[in-house]
């Protein structure tokens, strides 16, 4: 193939005065001819650094390739050898920082626009039920079970990938509804709930089954789930502890966690009150703290609930900032306002115990700090007043305790993340395995794709063993009979 076109086709967008006020997506994903033409650009190199650049490993060049040929059904399949979540990573993985980032193309202009491929052919196959993905063969049952805590991208590709070698798997969900970030963290303007229930059932399609409502740590412990059978365990419980900004004020009405923020508007259908009984005061001048994609997702989604201005304030500049380009050149288009170079000092409120405004100090940028980013450091006597209704604090999280702390022996690093193998993913207790937000620090949904892959390998090598021992255990034991 050779590259005729040196700039990559733009996805098409809704117009962002109308999408600003619903929770209908906002890209509407490439036609046909545009799809074949992107691909087309691709030089199908032989080095192949877009497939290294893949944590999961996707045959990119093929699948492109497929695509620019028409053989969509093709191109699917291909994908879905690697990877069971192609609409989502389409949509919601930052290939700018990974396949796009080492395509050959990257080094003198656009790289070929991989995710928006691969949300191609996943939208192609769901409109063309039938047409596409030939049925997978049933493997042969291994005879063995593993258990999967938690359903977010780690556990359902741990799941998807041990279902396919023939193991019994079960996941294990605290929530009502699989998913757990993908439909908690992520709105329907970026992930639209159909296509997360259409991956999480093509993942049952497998074979896996899915047990809502168990809280692991309280409902069952990992010895309740040995005891019942299961060989292995893999936890992907993420990262479900919010940080706080320790200020003043952080306690007054109105002050929200992103993840609380989020929850109750993805999960809880906030924004479809009062079809729901479950709303969440977003107030008429909304301030979001932070400078990550959760940040962009929360001050957004406030937008989108009636917020008159909502307002991002980050420490440092927009070159700082760990969002997508892309999710930020959204949220600007849609008409959020930054205040970079700004940190909170404290919040305060008005005799109701509601707050009413942002205490903020002004910055600047020092020197580099452990993460490479210029450390912002305080302007004294340079601070301002920023009235609002709401704030939400979107600054991070951690790895959800509970299962850690009512689990003897699973150890944990001194951020509460679990220990793990770097090579195996084990965790200090013997047949049990973690991956994602609850051991790394990774944060995306493809890195938490790329453990549960690893892990699912470490694991069927773990139960392979284990048979083998079972068996040598038992011919012993035969003889001496």
């Amino acid at each position: 193939m050779t590259a005729e076109r040196k700039e990559r086709f733009p996805l098409p967008r809704r117009d962002p005065a109308q999408r600003a006020r619903d929770f209908d997506e906002v890209a509407l994903g490439y036609s046909e001819p545009e799809a074949r033409a992107e691909a087309s650009r691709c030089l199908g190199c032989k080095r192949r650094p877009c497939v290294e650049g893949c944590p999961v490993g996707v045959d990119i060049p093929g699948f492109v390739e497929k695509i620019a040929a028409g053989d969509f059904a093709g191109a699917i399949r291909l994908v879905k050898q690697y990877n069971a979540l192609p609409a989502i990573c389409g949509r919601v993985c930052p290939q700018e920082t990974q396949c796009e980032q080492v395509c050959i193309l990257a080094k003198k202009g656009a790289s070929v626009a991989i995710g928006a491929l691969e949300r191609f052919a996943a939208d192609w196959e769901a409109g063309h039920p039938g047409q596409a993905s030939a049925q997978e063969t049933a493997p042969q049952s291994k005879g063995q079970r593993a258990a999967i805590i938690g359903s977010g991208p780690a556990s359902l590709t741990a799941a998807g990938e041990l279902a396919r070698l023939g193991y019994g798997v079960t996941i294990f969900e605290s929530l009502h509804s699989a998913g757990g970030v993908l439909r908690y963290g992520i709105p329907s303007f970026r992930l639209p709930r159909e296509v997360l229930e259409r991956e999480i059932d093509y993942v049952r399609s497998l074979g896996v089954e899915i047990q809502a409502n168990v809280v692991l740590g309280k409902t069952l412990t990992l010895e309740d789930l040995f005891a019942e059978g299961y060989e292995a365990v893999f936890i992907g419980t993420g990262a479900g502890l919010p940080h706080f900004l320790d200020i003043p004020g952080e306690n007054y009405s109105g002050v929200y966690t992103a993840n609380e923020f989020l929850t109750r508007v993805n999960l809880m259908k906030a924004n479809l009150f009062p079809q729901y009984d479950t709303p969440v005061a977003a107030g008429e001048r909304v301030a979001v703290i932070g400078g990550g994609n959760v940040t962009l997702d929360a001050a957004r989604s406030a937008l989108r609930l009636g917020a008159k201005t909502v307002t991002l304030v980050y420490r440092r500049s927009r070159a700082e900032m760990p969002a997508r380009a892309e999710e930020v050149e959204n949220a600007e288009e849609e008409g959020i306002k930054f205040r970079f170079l700004a940190a909170p000092k404290r919040i305060l409120a008005d005799g109701n115990g509601r707050v009413n405004a942002l205490e903020c100090q002004e910055m600047e940028l020092g020197e580099p700090d452990e993460s490479g980013r210029r450390r912002p450091v305080s302007i004294k006597g340079r601070e301002f007043i920023l009235p609002v209704d709401s704030l939400i604090v979107a600054i991070g999280a951690g790895p959800n305790p509970l299962l850690p702390r009512a689990t003897p022996g699973l150890e944990t690093d001194r951020n509460g993340r679990i220990r793990v193998d770097p090579e195996t993913l084990q965790t200090s207790i013997p047949g049990v395995f973690a991956g994602g937000d609850i051991s790394n620090e990774e944060g995306t949904v493809i890195a938490a794709m790329g453990d549960g892959k690893r892990a699912a390998r470490a694991i069927a090598g773990y139960l392979r063993t284990k048979r083998e021992k079972e068996a040598v255990s038992a011919s012993l034991e035969e003889g001496k009979n």
